[in-house]
Parts: C-alpha cells; sequence; structure tokens
C-alpha cells in the first residue's frame, strides 16, 4: 500500500469500512487505520448518501467521468472489493494495474469478477506471481494494449 493517495470504494465496501476503520487504533495493523483515516475517499452511489467518515467525497452515477478526473489528480488509487466498481473501471479500462488475490477455495454461487460487461483486454504480468503458505496467489497485471478479439480463448 506504499504510495497510495486516495481509496476508492463501492457503496457497500465503503458501508463496511466505514463501520470498522474510523474506530481503531494503529497498532498491530502496520499503520492501515491511520492511512485510510487520512486518505480522500470516493464513492459511487446512485442515491443521495450521508457519508460520515472523515474526508470521503459522493461520486454521481455516472463513474466513468468522475473517475477518470481522480486520475488525473492522484496517483495511487487502490479499491478494495467493490466488484461493480471493478467491472466498470475494467468495462472503461480505468486501471493501470489490476492486482489479483486467488484464494484456493471453490464457490458454487456468488459474484463474478469478470462477468457481462467486461471487455476482452490484454493484460501483462508485472510482477512474478507470489503465493502465501496456504496457497494464496498475488498476480499483479496492467494493460499491455489492445483489446482481445471477442472469443479468443481464456484458461482459468
Amino acid at each position: 500500500m506504499a504510495g497510495m493517495d486516495e481509496l476508492l470504494l463501492g457503496r457497500r465496501t465503503y458501508d463496511i469500512f466505514a463501520a470498522y476503520w474510523p474506530s481503531q487504533e494503529d497498532g498491530g495493523d502496520g499503520g492501515i487505520a491511520q492511512l485510510f483515516n487520512r486518505l480522500p475517499k470516493y464513492v459511487p452511489s446512485r442515491q443521495e448518501r450521508s457519508l460520515a467518515w472523515a474526508n470521503t467525497t459522493q461520486l454521481g452515477p455516472d463513474t466513468a467521468i468522475p473517475v477518470r478526473e481522480l486520475r488525473e489528480r492522484h496517483e495511487n488509487t487502490h479499491v478494495f472489493g467493490s466488484l461493480d466498481l471493478v467491472q466498470t473501471l475494467l468495462s472503461e479500462h480505468l486501471f493501470d494495474r489490476l492486482t489479483l488475490w486467488v484464494h484456493p477455495i471453490l464457490l458454487v454461487s456468488g459474484k463474478r469478477a469478470f462477468g457481462n460487461g467486461v471487455v476482452p483486454t490484454n493484460l501483462r504480468l508485472v510482477e512474478p506471481a507470489v503465493s502465501s503458505p496456504k496457497g494464496v496467489v498475488m498476480q499483479c497485471y496492467a494493460l499491455a494494449g489492445g483489446r482481445t478479439k471477442r472469443g479468443a480463448a481464456f484458461v482459468v
């Protein structure tokens, strides 16, 4: 999280973070509470919301336009969770880096990270993949340029 200068959070993730982080003291978390509480936070939402967590601003429902503006003001934006928001960012190519944490769990149902509306896109691995002792694999990708032809094979 070094260099992080803003958080972009979906509404549900914001609600979870805002219920927890403001009351945390920096102890064994490596300074994450202080960082999260200090950073500017942006939350796209279709409805007017009360956002009580310090330094939080609501973005309107058309996420792409304000996110393009934020990208000009901030260098290191992080998005945690927020799959609907992530899908919008992917479909609009509004990301420079995609970090995937793959957990060794097979789920029968749930939200798909790469669901409908995500445009096939060429990515390139920018750091060697790292795995934890429990089998969690972290992979960091960047846009590789160009869009992949529809119908291209993807192996998961």
